[in-house]
């Protein structure tokens, strides 16, 4: 691939304490996950030309959108980035098929070519019989496709989506979902057509969104990229807790070391001691590695005890409960969130084990797992 090719930007404003370089490749849909806070909305808005960096720069293909050093700014309505927010934003004293002739009526298109427009983009949101109506009179669903077809006809060569389902009801979230999907990725006549755009960043909180949507995920937190990579890559080996807690799985990470007939180690600073097996792509259990490791095991696999087990568990931490969530007949029982190993550790029991136990928030337990059902692998 050229290597000018796609979206690159790299930013950094020290108000914010935020520093990334981030890449989306020509045709790429590109999840970026992260807790509040990460710097999710500082990353669109520096695409879009709403925030320009103290130092950076932004390209698509060969064309400069920001350069802080050549003092190069370009006004966000000539970037060709549409944003798609959570609120619609609809103009209200438009109707329909006004709101979505704006944007090309703005850029100089006739109104019959305009409204033809609207009326073409309409049709591929399944909103064509909303064109007539009021943003006041539809439902938050149907304000959305709207938006959506705004949005989409300027022919943006960049979408940027900021948790565009995150308002939506759950009956109208999954309409949403899969009519991005369609719109996005498996619509080969817009790819055709070129009125697909080249990039779309899609900023989200929900794992079926990166799951359904997008080709590859970046992690943000505290104004960094703390990992990226296909999707299934990170979900499956996760190298952050937060990317751990969302694809719901645990993680520590570590020092590696060898491990022999126990298979390979990841040694936490804080001295505790994960055993776990290495897959096909993990280091060799026999080899002493120096680099850093991470250890994931499943909730459902951790054991959850009042008084330190006796037996077979190899790892066992000693955990205080931070919260217990009712996740449709498995209640997870989650640590608490901080610093060390075993910090926001999870479980997954039954209701019945609860009680027997007599399990509540603040109480000291230990969370045991064996060492057959972790895996240990570097990155």
């Amino acid at each position: 691939m050229n290597e000018a090719a796609g979206l690159r930007m790299s930013a950094r404003l020290a108000v914010r304490d935020f520093e990334l370089e981030l890449n989306v490749a020509p045709g790429e849909v590109l999840a970026v996950l992260g807790p509040n806070g990460a710097g999710k909305s500082t990353l669109l808005d520096v695409v879009a030309g709403l925030l320009t960096p103290d130092i950076g720069s932004v390209r698509l293909h060969e064309r400069v959108l920001t350069d802080t050093a050549k003092g190069i700014a370009v006004p966000p309505h000539k970037r060709e980035v549409a944003l798609l927010a959570q609120d619609p934003l609809l103009f209200p004293h438009l109707s329909v098929a006004a709101n979505v002739a704006f944007g090309p009526r703005s850029r100089g298109t006739r109104a019959r070519a305009a409204a033809a427009v609207a009326l073409e983009w309409l049709r591929a949101v399944d909103a064509e019989e909303l064109s007539g109506r009021t943003p006041d009179s539809l439902s938050g669903g149907q304000a959305q496709r709207v938006a959506l077809a705004r949005a989409l006809a300027v022919r943006p060569r960049v979408l940027l989506l900021d948790e565009p389902m995150a308002a939506l009801d759950v009956t109208a979230a999954p309409a949403m979902r899969a009519l991005l999907r369609r719109v996005l990725r498996d619509n080969p006549d817009a790819a055709r057509s070129n009125t697909r755009p080249d990039c779309t960043i899609l900023v989200t909180h929900d794992i079926i969104d990166a799951v359904t949507l997008a080709d590859r995920v970046a992690v943000i937190e505290a104004g960094r990229v703390v990992e990226s990579g296909p999707v299934t890559e990170v979900l499956a080996r996760p190298r952050s807790r937060f990317a751990a807690r969302i694809a719901g799985v645990n993680l520590i990470l570590g020092r590696a070391a060898g491990g022999g007939s126990a298979g390979l180690s990841a040694v936490t600073d804080g001295g505790i001691e994960v055993y776990g097996r290495t897959g096909e792509t993990g280091l060799p259990a026999d080899s002493v590695v120096s680099g850093r490791a991470a250890a994931v095991f499943s909730p459902v696999a951790v054991a959850v005890h009042r008084e330190h087990p006796e037996g077979s568990p190899r790892n066992v931490f000693r955990v205080r409960i931070a919260e217990m969530e009712d996740r449709g007949g498995i209640i997870r029982v989650r640590g608490a969130d901080g610093p060390g190993a075993a910090a926001g550790l999870a479980a997954d029991l039954t209701p019945a084990a609860v009680a027997q136990l007599s399990l509540t928030p603040g109480l000291d337990v230990y969370f045991a797992v064996k060492a057959t059902e972790v895996e240990v692998y570097a990155y």
